[in-house]
């Protein structure tokens, strides 16, 4: 008899003789016991979860470029999930994404670095023929203060790391370059929130640009450093929660900024008003992006390309600062009108947010274009009747 076939002789007669004590040992076990090995068994037979369907490289439709939209993969724990994500945001015609890439998930020690996140999320990004606006923040435990000493919040960085931020986003823009057309070195800096409650002033906001921005463009010439991601604020110059963004803008300026961002990005949330409502200093609402763009203007910066990074309406039903699911329908198809008539700088409308891996099970959960289970909800196929010119009345 061959080798082969005589070890699987063995083996079938030892499971042969097995049997009669698994019988016993079975006979013996107390019911809780048999509910255990019977919740075992049966768990070894869940089917697999999906895997990646492979495809050839995709490319986008649309008739609007300047569509666009921030997802929120960066805790998205499964592939299949970014790629149906990606493969939604190419069908509905957006050509374009943000997305979040925590520092702490990459530079996990100084100068050590793990890319298998950004690197999953941007090539599967690029085979479905998306652009990828790159927004870097939170910050790694080794570059915050000892936890014993001082509390802070993930979020807490000052100037002694500015350097070490720099050389991350730095190392980042080298690694994709042909990939990602930009990057937002932080988010809605006129909020102390956004800085673990620390209230950083204009002039050191206008000091970290210029580190990342020296350090972006020695590494990667043709990136885009994109400052500003301001969020749209009434707070008063002196207040403990940061400060209304056109002031901070204006002080961002008069610090010397200007050269050190390519492009600004701005958030233009337009909350219960139409995105036709005329601006003001003391109101919220989606043109009072316009007062941004005055200050630009004034400070020589009036043609400096402009990303609106985060936009959008809410429909939740018990939200005071949300509208009705139709009017978050045709106020969001007319701000892209808006734009695309009246804003010649802006490059990208980003609609917040495509879908998230978890419900919050609050207002938040209205923003979504896409809900957790795949659900396409009616404000996606409005933006991509729009974006592909199919357009009906909502």
């Amino acid at each position: 008899m061959h080798p082969l076939q005589t070890t699987v002789a063995r083996f079938a007669q030892a499971a042969q003789n097995a049997r009669p004590y698994a019988r016993w040992l079975w006979r013996q076990a107390p019911l809780a016991m048999r509910l255990v090995i019977l919740i075992c068994c049966l768990g070894a037979l869940t089917p697999a979860p999906p895997r990646l369907e492979p495809h050839p490289p995709q490319s986008v439709v649309t008739e609007h470029p300047i569509v666009c939209v921030h997802t929120q993969l960066r805790d998205e724990v499964e592939d299949w999930k970014i790629q149906r994500s990606l493969e939604l945001v190419r069908q509905m015609g957006a050509p374009t994404i943000v997305e979040f890439f925590p520092w702490a998930y990459i530079e996990v020690g100084r100068e050590v670095y793990d890319w298998h996140h950004p690197d999953r999320i941007i090539g599967l990004a690029q085979q479905e023929g998306l652009h990828v606006i790159a927004r870097l923040g939170v910050v790694p435990a080794w570059a915050r203060p000892d936890p014993t000493e001082q509390q802070t919040s993930h979020n807490y960085l000052t100037p002694d790391h500015y350097g070490d931020y720099a050389r991350f986003v730095a190392a980042f823009a080298a690694r994709y370059q042909d990939s990602v057309i930009g990057v937002v070195p932080w988010n809605e800096p006129n909020l102390a929130f956004e800085w673990g409650y620390r209230n950083v002033p204009p002039a050191e906001y206008a000091q970290l640009l210029r580190t990342v921005y020296i350090a972006v463009h020695a590494a990667a010439p043709s990136m885009l450093v994109l400052g500003g991601a301001l969020a749209p604020t009434l707070e008063p110059v002196g207040s403990p929660y940061g400060m209304n963004e056109i002031d901070y803008l204006q002080r961002v300026y008069e610090a010397g900024a200007a050269p050190y961002f390519d492009a600004l990005a701005v958030h233009t949330y337009g909350f219960t008003d139409p995105p036709e409502a005329a601006p003001a200093p003391d109101k919220l609402n989606f043109r009072r992006f316009e007062l941004l763009q005055a200050v630009m203007a004034k400070h020589g910066d009036a043609n400096k390309p402009i990303y609106i990074t985060e936009s959008g309406w809410n429909d939740a039903p018990r939200w005071t600062k949300a509208v009705h699911p139709g009017q978050r329908l045709q106020y969001t198809i007319d701000s892209f009108r808006w734009v695309e008539g009246h804003w010649p700088s802006v490059k990208n409308l980003c609609i917040w947010y495509f879908r998230v891996p978890v419900p919050v099970r609050s207002y938040p959960d209205y923003f979504a274009l896409v809900t957790t289970e795949f659900r396409l909800r009616p404000i996606y196929s409005a933006i991509q009747a729009y974006a592909l010119g199919k357009e009906t009345a909502p």
